[in-house]
């Protein structure tokens, strides 16, 4: 969680958003070969072994057997109370990806007093249901195509060093188990859903607009918004976003390989 200090008084901010996500990424593998073509590094890398064994054993984890090591924010306990969370259809995972603000806000705003000027935050799958902390959608709930890129990238590389050892229920409460992997790759097809056409040739995207399907043109037309509704599909923001919702592109080939 966040916290805000408040008069040398710090005050835990309890909101399940991208916050709590982010730790996630923080994650890398490192093979035995990497090690023998870095002498610098492991000179580092065995120093910090040894003398801080209250930090690697937090952060470092190694296979049995095998001579490579998983370097992540996330020790391995929390890592699946996280995985729980943010695999929950009725937390981050949407039909159209993850979102950036817990669904769990949508009936349980987090609301906090400081001296009579009261602030909250409740779960808006477009665009901000406030002015407060500048309006517009201010990450409340919208799915945003960087922050899923990178977290689809960390589950993969999480799978590369557990491997079919551990598997997750997928979705939360499902009862169906699947590996990291396999995790990954429905929530790429989760966001390429948002450009695949329905059978009336309308994109989840447009929210029903026809407008682009108007245009004479034997190619679809898309339009690259900024973020998205997690709920619906419908594009908000900017719409020539290609600067990060582009990777679409990505997701796309790296579901076909």
């Amino acid at each position: 969680y966040d916290q805000v200090l408040l008069e040398h008084k710090v005050v835990p901010i309890k909101v399940r958003s991208l916050v709590g996500l982010l730790p996630l990424i923080a994650v890398s593998v490192i093979e035995e070969e990497q090690l023998e073509r870095l002498p610098g590094f492991r000179k580092r890398f065995e120093w910090f072994l040894a003398n801080r064994k209250d930090l690697a054993r937090c952060i470092i984890q190694s296979r049995s057997g095998k001579k490579r090591w998983l370097i992540s924010a996330v020790p391995f306990a929390r890592l699946q109370r996280i995985l729980s969370r943010l695999l929950d259809p009725d937390e981050f995972l949407s039909p159209y990806g993850i979102r950036s603000l817990s669904k769990y806000h949508e009936k349980h705003p987090f609301t906090v007093d400081f001296k009579g000027h009261v602030q909250s935050v409740s779960y808006a799958p477009g665009e901000s249901q406030t002015l407060s902390f500048g309006g517009n959608s201010n990450w409340r709930g919208p799915i945003w195509f960087p922050i899923n890129y990178l977290i689809i990238e960390a589950l993969d590389r999480y799978y590369n060093f557990y491997g079919e050892s551990l598997k997750i229920e997928y979705p939360t409460g499902s009862g169906n188990e699947l590996t990291l992997k396999e995790c990954a790759n429905d929530i790429r097809k989760r966001l390429v859903r948002l450009f695949k056409s329905d059978e009336n040739g309308l994109y989840p995207w447009q929210d029903g607009d026809t407008r682009y399907n108007e245009i004479a043109s034997d190619q679809p037309r898309h339009q690259f918004f900024e973020y998205f509704n997690p709920e619906t599909g419908k594009g908000h923001g900017a719409n020539h976003q290609t600067g990060w919702t582009a990777l679409v592109a990505t997701l796309i080939q790296q579901s076909y390989e």
